[in-house]
């Protein structure tokens, strides 16, 4: 299981950031307009800067998010290690929406393996849930050659995910915690806060953080 880790406030970035551990992130949609992305790469407090990027692509059956392809191309020429998620919808077919990111998304070495935000039931049985989340991340480990990394709150993960899908990495939401998000597995990355500020980009932002050192996350990423 993951450690504990030790909070520490920064000013610059307005929130409580984990001490003990030294990669962050953020993750972010058209929601943040447009970014000034020379500004994300240039903050620095102290130990702490952007490593990665999270990037929504996908939505559904068929939605593109409208900023995807600027933040995505921008992101890889500022450095920024970058990942693309979809957001999942239970009653829509999962192999229908795995090929719409596919459609949309082209990865290159170095970037993070394919995310999926699933949240939400929307009304169906979990069992449905289920059924169509393990059709999209097959399809998608089929045509990226790499497992899928899960989003989710730690309460609905364990709810309505747990053992049958702990075998893929976990990227978990759980915020307001001091020592470790409430998941009953182990994770890879920790969304810890909805509320930092970050320069180059309007608004509050979600922070994250990786579970692990610079040689785990080397090995996560997409390979040559």
């Amino acid at each position: 299981m993951n450690k504990s880790v030790y909070f520490v406030y920064y000013k610059g970035f307005n929130i409580d950031i984990p001490e003990n551990l030294s990669i962050h992130g953020i993750d972010i949609s058209n929601h943040q307009n447009s970014i000034k992305w020379a500004m994300v790469k240039a903050m620095q407090e102290k130990n702490v800067s952007i490593n990665f990027i999270f990037i929504k692509a996908t939505e559904g059956l068929s939605s593109i998010d409208l900023q995807f392809k600027k933040n995505w191309q921008e992101a890889r020429s500022q450095g920024i290690v970058r990942g693309a998620y979809h957001f999942f919808i239970a009653t829509k077919s999962g192999k229908a929406q795995a090929e719409n990111f596919i459609k949309n998304v082209t990865l290159l070495p170095g970037d993070l393996p394919p995310a999926v935000d699933i949240e939400q039931l929307y009304g169906v049985s979990p069992k449905v849930m289920q059924r169509e989340l393990n059709a999209y991340l097959v399809r998608i480990e089929e045509h990226y050659k790499v497992r899928p990394i899960i989003y989710s709150y730690a309460s609905f993960y364990d709810s309505y995910l747990g053992k049958d899908f702990d075998s893929y990495p976990l990227w978990v939401a759980h915020y307001l915690e001091e020592k470790k998000p409430k998941v009953h597995r182990h994770w890879d990355f920790w969304q810890h806060s909805e509320n930092a500020h970050v320069y180059g980009i309007q608004g509050n932002v979600d922070f994250n953080v990786f579970g692990g050192d610079s040689i785990a996350f080397r090995r996560l990423l997409i390979k040559e």
